[in-house]
């Protein structure tokens, strides 16, 4: 049974809120992953962002439970920086929020998180990390860019097969707002829509 079982109801029928430019670059993930389904491979994805704190995180959260969702094998979701900061707690309590079961593994400066999307899978290790560090693969993976600082100033990520550009915006510039648990909620349910709608795509290809 799937924690986010009803959200992802909800946002496999909201895939026409998503524009076609976006589609456009979305798409390139299943063609990425299709190509490592039919040899029979591995298919990395890092999510990379510049703190890697909010989106990045979120976006490795939500590929990982696509995949598994729509039952694509071999698919291993990362996430990184190009600095270590923290999984904000503010990102945090978001996915707490739609149904993942998030546990704090070890504290910290730079605690280390558990994360859960459903009972019938172990969980994964999310913490704040260097994109080129951590256990994250260094050849052969997908690198997301989520936001626009990092796809800026990092045009070229060494040992990617291919790039994406996929910025979202950031949640943080609600911080200490009446707005800010919703903008965060916001944030992760455009991101799920978006994963959901990649992977989904997996399965016509």
């Amino acid at each position: 049974m799937f924690f986010v079982s009803e959200t992802i109801k909800k946002l496999t029928q909201e895939f026409d809120l998503i524009p076609d430019k976006r589609k456009g670059v979305l798409e390139r993930i299943p063609a990425f992953i299709s190509g490592n389904v039919l040899e029979q491979l591995t298919s990395d994805l890092i999510f990379i962002c510049t703190h890697n704190s909010r989106r990045s995180h979120m976006a490795q959260v939500w590929a990982q439970t696509a995949a598994s969702y729509f039952s694509i094998p071999n698919v291993n979701a990362y996430s990184g920086g190009t600095e270590a900061t923290a999984f904000n707690p503010r990102a945090v309590d978001a996915l707490r929020r739609i149904g993942f079961k998030i546990d704090l593994a070890s504290s910290g400066i730079n605690p280390k998180y558990v994360v859960r999307y459903s009972d019938e899978h172990p969980g994964f290790e999310v913490f704040s990390k260097r994109y080129n560090e951590g256990g994250n693969p260094n050849v052969g993976f997908a690198a997301i860019m989520t936001c626009s600082h990092a796809d800026e100033n990092c045009p070229i990520v060494v040992g990617s097969s291919i790039r994406l550009s996929l910025p979202y915006d950031d949640p943080k510039s609600f911080d200490g707002t009446s707005v800010e648990s919703d903008k965060y909620t916001e944030r992760s349910l455009e991101i799920g829509r978006e994963m959901l709608f990649a992977f989904s795509q997996i399965r016509k290809q």
